[in-house]
């Protein structure tokens, strides 16, 4: 197959895949409250959801590295997902609602990771010579753009049909997106001495073949100081910014301005930088600039400085994301891929969960002198990622 027909099918998939996470995400709350459920019924359930991932996340990971077949798993994940959206229609109360949220998890939360499995040993094998290569952030970044499109999709359509429109809308994209999933090609990542077939280990015996490698502790540990520094940001930034006397249009162009600068970081600079200077100087930059953004939330809410710094996110998130996908496709054997990528999710998703609840405990005592926490763990990021001992893309 030729590798800019590769690319396409990629692009088509995230793409379906992210608009699908767009249309429904940023309303499902919404959705649960027009459905009988109070503030703290609503926290349940999505805190609920989140803590199913966690298990089934490296679960499913597991089982598509034990049969081989991670196009196969992705697609019935996102096709059993699909179904699952359409079944909220016909819930209402706590009760059904909190086992659809569980059911949704189970299927929907790997998806993401094994796309991104896919992606990164499809992008790995068109760097061979006398082949069209192409980078995985350039599918990662259409699924960016896919998202934000879906968002202002989503709430257009709300206007006109309500906010169950969202399901309907993220169930027939997901029914597009299973398809797209069968036909993209499934290719093992290129690492050295990799064991293709881990048959006959235990998923325990395959997590520890996973730690016990140097730098996948490393890449882990700098990705969950740095993600996880987005915390009190991602639940605050906006309550910060309102009692600072913005209105709600310039808080949605300063929100847009950094998910615009990942979509950039993603498509354009990202791959650039990473051939450049490689994963162990960008990890290490990326930290150092989410030092500098912290610092200056936690000093101010003055918009030209919030303008300048917004931007950032494309570095603390996008470049980073690049960066480590990048490292655990070099040390992750490919016998083993699927374990050790959303395994590293896993880890990802439990350090923010942690720190989220942190997050409201340091913002309730210290508003936003808490920004100063997050800095800190950014720095602590640095010396960690400088060493990382990984040639260049």
């Amino acid at each position: 197959m030729h590798f800019g027909g590769i690319l396409a099918r990629f692009i088509l998939l995230f793409s379906l895949l992210y608009a699908a996470f767009g249309v429904l995400s940023p309303f499902f709350p919404s959705f649960l409250a027009a459905r009988g459920l109070d503030p703290a019924a609503i926290a349940v359930v999505l805190a609920a959801g989140t803590a199913i991932r966690l298990l089934t996340v490296p679960l499913a990971g597991r089982i598509s590295d034990r049969l081989q077949a991670t196009r196969a798993v992705l697609a019935v994940c996102i096709a059993v997902s699909s179904a699952t959206a359409l079944s909220y229609l016909s819930g209402w109360g706590f009760w059904p609602l909190l086992l659809l949220s569980l059911a949704a998890a189970v299927f929907l939360g790997p998806v993401a990771s094994l796309a991104d499995v896919l992606a990164l040993g499809a992008a790995a094998q068109s760097r061979e010579p006398g082949k069209n290569s192409f980078d995985y952030g350039w599918v990662r970044g259409a699924g960016s753009a896919a998202f934000i499109v879906g968002s202002l999709i989503a709430g257009q359509a709300i206007g006109y049909f309500g906010l169950s429109i969202t399901l309907v809308l993220q169930a027939g994209l997901l029914a597009l997106a299973a398809i797209s999933a069968a036909v993209v090609p499934q290719q093992p990542l290129p690492t050295a001495g990799a064991s293709p077939q881990p048959d006959g280990q235990t998923s325990l015996q395959a997590l520890r073949k996973i730690l016990a490698i140097p730098h996948y502790g490393r890449i882990a540990l700098v990705a969950t100081l740095v993600f996880g520094s987005h915390a009190v940001h991602d639940s605050f930034a906006v309550i910060r910014w309102r009692d600072a006397g913005l209105g709600p249009e310039l808080i949605s162009l300063l929100w847009s301005e950094s998910v615009a600068s990942e979509v950039i970081i993603f498509l354009l600079i990202g791959p650039k930088l990473l051939q450049r200077f490689g994963p162990r100087l960008v990890s290490a930059l990326c930290a150092a600039l989410g030092v500098l953004r912290w610092i200056v939330m936690a000093q101010t809410a003055w918009v030209p400085a919030l303008v300048m710094v917004q931007p950032l996110h494309g570095f603390t998130f996008a470049l980073l994301h690049l960066a480590c996908m990048y490292v655990l496709s070099q040390i992750v054997p490919s016998g083993l891929a699927a374990t050790g990528i959303t395994f590293f999710s896993t880890i990802t998703a439990v350090a923010s969960v942690l720190l989220t609840l942190v997050a409201g405990l340091l913002y309730g005592q210290l508003g936003p002198a808490s920004f100063w926490a997050m800095a800190g763990l950014c720095a602590i990021a640095v010396p960690v990622a400088l060493t990382l001992k990984l040639h260049k893309p």
